[in-house]
């Protein structure tokens, strides 16, 4: 564990949070929030054939759409916006503003307790997770950070990319994708000179398609209406 939190760019929070939402952060969350002083093998209540961590989910819509697909895999999210997280939250129970809210609060029907979250700093969260610990790593349209003197922020970089080869198993898959012109270049050519990854697209198709049984982020399908085109990178660890 480290004594000292990274320094953070970016937002936490946005427009204000109404009730019933702000009501499932106070109330539900604490029931699918990682706790980092128990130990890695103890984050699900039931043990998974395969364990994933999304990193960044935005407004929750992809993760919450795949551990729906997906009840037999342990998914780990982290956001710091807490907009988001409250998004999470609504989709995972079905409480919506203007329901009352029930004494017990539950995972909505048809879903199995598959996903778990951490509100803060990714970084903090890698010094918790074990060696070889995730079969795959999400990284779904990640903040850019377009200026030149602004690079070093960008999530992808030679030290991240050296704790997500840790925490992966070995064949453990990387997924980055992003719309963005600039970041496109940046996270295939960090990726590729870290050593540490195998580009797996053979033909353009493999990244220009969306990967089997995807679900699209709410900020993916804003980019298509926009006519901004998203890149699939897939990368096996070596």
């Amino acid at each position: 564990m480290i004594n000292e939190k990274p320094k953070f760019y970016g937002r936490r929070q946005g427009r204000k949070i109404r009730k019933a939402k702000g009501n499932l952060l106070d109330v539900f969350l604490p029931q699918i929030k990682i706790d980092t002083q128990k130990n890695f093998q103890e984050t699900f209540n039931q043990s998974f054939a395969k364990t994933c961590l999304e990193i960044g989910f935005g407004d929750g819509t992809h993760l919450a759409g795949i551990a729906k697909n997906n009840p037999e895999i342990g998914f780990i999210g982290v956001e710091v916006f807490k907009n988001g997280v409250a998004n999470l939250l609504t989709l995972l129970t079905g409480i919506k503003e203007g329901h009352e809210l029930p004494q017990e609060i539950n995972l909505a029907d048809g879903r199995n307790d598959n996903i778990r979250v951490f509100d803060d700093d990714v970084r903090i969260l890698f010094n918790y997770i074990p060696d070889a610990s995730l079969d795959k790593v999400f990284v779904l349209f990640p903040d850019p950070w377009p200026k030149k003197r602004h690079a070093h922020r960008r999530l992808i970089n030679q030290e991240n990319l050296q704790v997500i080869s840790r925490i992966l198993k070995k064949d453990g898959i990387l997924v980055i994708a992003t719309d963005h012109r600039v970041y496109k270049g940046w996270a295939l050519r960090q990726t590729l000179e870290s050593n540490l990854f195998d580009w797996t697209a053979k033909t353009s198709n493999d990244w220009r398609n969306e990967p089997e049984g995807w679900v699209q982020t709410k900020y993916q399908k804003k980019a298509i209406r926009e006519g901004r085109k998203p890149v699939f990178l897939i990368f096996k660890k070596k």
